[in-house]
């Protein structure tokens, strides 16, 4: 109840503060960030620099910028991700999350910063398969994924038989690895949001392509422990980050200027 109140109070006041064209001061509160850095062009590290850095890197700092707060980051892997952050080990987490209501259950998320579609990422060559229907028709065909994403699930029952064990699918622990492994001819495919497509194009234009329709369409949200006050400040950043063009700005910068080589 208590918790539920404290967002609650946050809501109010954000909405007021959204009124007069403010965003709410958190007057120097540290937020604990975590993401995987492993997801290009969302968050990566600079294979020149080793530095960690990408879109929602950029989005988060600018968020906190404007709430007036200090963002402490770290790493950790997709599949405790969500677990973290609902126990309070984080306050924030991202890793191109889609918002959906099972995930609802667990952690609390922010209004949608992103708008992506699924498509096939795969070899600059592939010349055997053009659509998601002839690739679940071969039985030849791997797909490459990573265990409890979308691109897993949309894998199973868009492309295959709905089978999770399907064996034409190989899990790897980072979307990383199964574009590598793609490269490398270990698999066939890689089903990959638009957003990360492009980066992962951008950055191997000699090796990869995108093909295909669209398999569907995903929100991306940040995720909160469930009664988070800074869900309703981050979405009045969200917001004016909108209004002012700052998170399309971040997609030029990312999904169309930046190179990795």
């Amino acid at each position: 109840m208590k918790k539920l109140l404290l967002a609650v109070l946050g809501l109010l006041l954000v909405v007021s503060l959204s009124a007069q064209g403010k965003l709410p001061d958190l007057k120097g509160r540290l937020i604990r960030a975590v993401t995987e850095n492993a997801y290009l062009p969302l968050n990566f590290v600079d294979p020149r620099t080793g530095k960690a850095m990408g879109w929602e890197y950029d989005a988060v700092n600018e968020i906190a910028r404007r709430l007036k707060a200090r963002v402490q980051w770290n790493v950790t892997a997709w599949d405790t991700m969500i677990q973290a952050v609902r126990e309070g080990q984080y306050d924030v987490g991202m890793d191109g999350i889609t918002i959906t209501e099972e995930r609802r259950q667990q952690v609390d998320f922010s209004e949608p910063y992103m708008v992506s579609q699924q498509f096939m990422l795969v070899r600059k060559e592939e010349a055997r398969f053009r659509s998601a229907p002839e690739l679940g028709a071969d039985p030849k065909l791997l797909i490459g994924s990573q265990a409890g994403t979308t691109n897993f699930y949309v894998a199973v029952y868009s492309v295959l038989d709905g089978d999770e064990a399907n064996p034409r699918i190989k899990l790897f622990e980072t979307f990383g690895a199964a574009v590598q492994a793609l490269i490398a001819g270990d698999v066939d495919c890689v089903l990959m949001d638009a957003a990360s497509g492009r980066g992962y194009v951008g950055a191997n234009p000699e090796k990869l392509k995108v093909i295909g329709e669209p398999l569907g369409t995903e929100d991306f949200g940040f995720i909160f422990k469930p009664g988070s006050d800074l869900v309703a400040p981050f979405n009045a950043a969200i917001r004016a980050m909108k209004a002012d063009g700052t998170l399309a700005r971040l997609d030029t910068k990312w999904f169309f200027e930046y190179s990795a080589k």
